[in-house]
């Protein structure tokens, strides 16, 4: 009995993992959020194979005494939920930087770091060639300006192409 409930689960894990959906070849558009995410970044996705895609994304912020950017890399593997609703999980990293200028006492300073970062989301591509999701986004920085644990959840608009 054992045995067959392990067949079993062995089994229906398969082919959840098997079932292939269609998604886009590109999809370009907005990921709105924040949470050092830097507000708005320009999302571009190109798929790699039937169920895995490469997603960068660029933020930048920019303000009267300070300007910043930061590029996100993330590979991710989709799963079809039902019909054109799917749910994908990634991994991946980036780059940023800070400067600051006309800090009081006329120090300027600059700061650039790296970090690592996973990604959980859903998405439901639509008839049209819109897509929406909404992604959780844990992120590790290494440097002085992003050295801790930041959660940034965003929502992203894109067109699929």
């Amino acid at each position: 009995m054992k045995k067959l409930i392990l067949t079993t689960i062995a089994i229906f894990t398969g082919l959840v993992f098997l079932n292939a959906q269609e998604i886009a070849d590109n999809a370009i558009g907005l990921r709105l959020g924040d949470s050092d995410g830097f507000g708005t970044e320009v999302s571009y996705q190109r798929a790699l194979g039937d169920n895995n895609r490469l997603e960068v994304d660029l933020g930048w912020r920019s303000g009267k005494s300070y300007d910043g950017f930061k590029l996100t890399g993330l590979y991710q593997w989709v799963w079809e939920l039902d019909g054109s609703f799917n749910w994908y999980a990634g991994a991946g990293g980036g780059i940023g930087s800070y400067s600051f200028d006309n800090v009081p006492n006329g120090f300027d300073d600059s700061e650039t770091f790296v970090f690592v970062a996973g990604d959980v989301g859903i998405e439901y591509g639509f008839d049209i060639p819109l897509l929406l999701s909404l992604d959780f986004r844990p992120e590790i920085g290494f440097g002085d300006f992003n050295d801790d644990l930041d959660f940034d959840i965003a929502l992203s608009i894109r067109y699929q192409f």
